[in-house]
């Protein structure tokens, strides 16, 4: 089509309800079906981050949106553009992160078009949500019920609109509708029943060893001093589930990541407790470690929405449904403070001091102890980088750098899919334009999506990339190996990433002595970024994760 100045059009319309929904940042891969609608909202000054690859913008938007709160928005073409997706929007759904995805689909005036396909099932059959848009007076209105749905069920949205329709004329008074903010149900902090306060300090009191365990809901209510004052009051002890990590890291008797992560001080300290009260949190099979974390504890839920069971499992034993700061700070008006037994200077000084894994590897070609890098990245990066760390094998030993606040960190692996580093760090990096972005992530995973390398400089995005090379998917050879198989279909040589890296005109540098670090930690920070770090590291290291469950 070509564009008419003094015509109104319906991706206009709904550009513009988009902006009334407060959309500031996009993530977009233009096609055939999406092209005119970005381009209208570039138009309004909407920021538009450009990838090279459909899963990589619904994956920034995702990761925007649990950095800043609010509803990521991303858009694909018709077709191959939506079914690159099927990775992504899972993720998202399992995050219960709110997110709107305008899809284009096929042309209703054309008999048959090549990229046309039935794209509801596809997205219905991840979790996410499909509304289909063929009524033009009514694109302004559902666009707004995507967002208000997505806020509302905390998932994915994806919106179909035929783009035939979208690039029609439109009245040049179209109406906008109502935006979602306004229609949105009070979510006033629901408060703790009598009763059930009752049974929970009744509970409390019968216990000895009490670890109190904060998740995302205690962040989002601020519930973190709460949290913090009950241990105090209990004589008990801290932790988080990895996606919270870091609310309680400047506390003493801080365990940090509760799970198939945990230290092995705080794998000792959980098989001593008798109830874990769990603030905030989905209590999922990782989260207790399929419940080999805490085999004699008792577990106390306080949520908005608690459950006893969870993917299969008993995961509760009682439940508060109240919020998380509400329910923490009612409990502890009925609570005498306990005389100190079970925390000790000895103890604290264990969690201070002891690594998070003491398994000796002999280390003999020139690479790497990851844990060693661990330790170095933790004393050098500055303490308002914002850390990002997806899945993959490396990821156990990055969820361990104790003095990172829970703001400055996120990791979202719900779904378990590597890939996903990169994109993450966009989104965030997005949402935090005047922080640096540091990312740890695998070769085999930084290389599934290399090509936004281009996109990082191209955006001027403020990326540091650490790739933790150990030449293989680390995971896989590790199980191999255990499994007494061959690892060579896991196993590529160590890619020169900052070879890579020079190659899109970004820094790369390869790290092979830790001496090094401060100086080139201070080196790609001041230039602003971005930067690609290539860190060889042995291949002979296992993750406590892979010890434990193969031997």
């Amino acid at each position: 089509m070509s564009h008419d100045p003094a015509q109104r059009y319906w991706y206009e319309v709904m550009a513009e309800m988009m902006v009334a929904e407060g959309v500031t940042d996009y993530f977009a891969l233009l096609g055939d079906a999406n092209m005119h609608l970005a381009t209208h909202l570039d138009a309004l000054g909407v920021r538009m981050i450009h990838v090279r690859h459909e899963h990589c913008a619904v994956a920034a938007a995702l990761a925007w949106a649990r950095k800043t709160g609010r509803t990521g928005v991303a858009s694909v073409t018709c077709g191959p553009g939506l079914t690159q997706l099927m990775t992504a929007l899972p993720a998202a759904v399992r995050a219960r992160m709110p997110l709107v995805v305008v899809a284009g689909e096929a042309p209703l005036t054309k008999a048959w078009y090549n990229q046309g396909i039935a794209q509801a099932p596809f997205v219905e059959a991840t979790g996410a949500a499909y509304r289909s848009l063929h009524h033009p007076p009514r694109f302004a209105t559902g666009i707004r019920d995507a967002f208000l749905q997505a806020q509302t069920e905390q998932r994915p949205v994806v919106v179909g609109i035929p783009f035939d329709l979208a690039e029609s004329g439109a009245p040049a008074d179209a109406p906008l509708a109502v935006p979602s903010a306004e229609l949105m149900p009070d979510t006033t902090p629901l408060s703790p029943g009598e009763i059930q306060l009752a049974s929970a300090r009744d509970m409390i009191k019968a216990a000895d060893r009490v670890i109190v365990m904060g998740g995302l809901g205690a962040v989002a209510a601020g519930a973190g001093p709460a949290c913090a004052e009950l241990a105090d009051r209990l004589d008990g002890l801290l932790a988080t589930t990895l996606p919270a990590r870091g609310l309680f890291h400047d506390h003493p008797f801080n365990l940090n990541v509760a799970g198939g992560f945990s230290s092995e001080i705080a794998r000792e300290c959980f098989a001593e407790a008798d109830l874990v009260i769990a603030v905030g949190g989905s209590l999922a099979s990782h989260n207790s470690d399929a419940g080999k974390l805490w085999p004699k504890a008792r577990v106390l839920q306080i949520d908005i929405a608690p459950t006893t069971m969870a993917q299969g499992r008993r995961a509760a034993d009682a439940t508060l449904r109240a919020d998380a700061r509400l329910g923490v700070e009612a409990l502890l008006d009925g609570l005498d403070q306990r005389p100190q037994r079970w925390r000790s200077d000895e103890l604290a000084a264990d969690i201070r001091t002891r690594p998070f894994d003491s398994t000796p590897f002999e280390i003999t070609d020139g690479t790497h102890d990851p844990r060693d890098v661990v330790a170095a990245l933790e004393a050098a990066l500055p303490a308002d980088a914002q850390l990002v760390n997806p899945s993959g094998h490396c990821s156990c030993f990055f969820a361990h750098m104790p003095s990172r606040p829970q703001s400055n960190f996120l990791t979202i692996r719900e779904f378990g899919a590597i890939g996903n580093g990169i994109s993450f760090a966009m989104g965030v990096a997005t949402a935090r334009p005047d922080q640096p972005v540091v990312l740890f992530d695998g070769d085999g995973s930084l290389m599934m999506h290399i090509q936004e390398l281009e996109t990082i400089r191209r955006h001027g995005l403020r990326v540091i990339i650490f790739v933790i090379n150990d030449g293989a998917y680390g995971s896989e050879i590790h199980k191999l190996r255990a499994d007494g198989l061959p690892d060579h279909g896991a196993v590529f040589g160590r890619p020169d990433f900052a070879g890579i890296a020079s190659g899109f005109g970004i820094t790369g540098r390869r790290l092979d002595d830790l001496a090094d670090l401060p100086a080139l930690v201070d080196e790609v920070i001041a230039s602003g970024g971005p930067a690609v770090i290539d860190v060889p590291v042995s291949d002979q290291v296992i993750s406590p994760v892979i010890q434990r469950s193969h031997g």
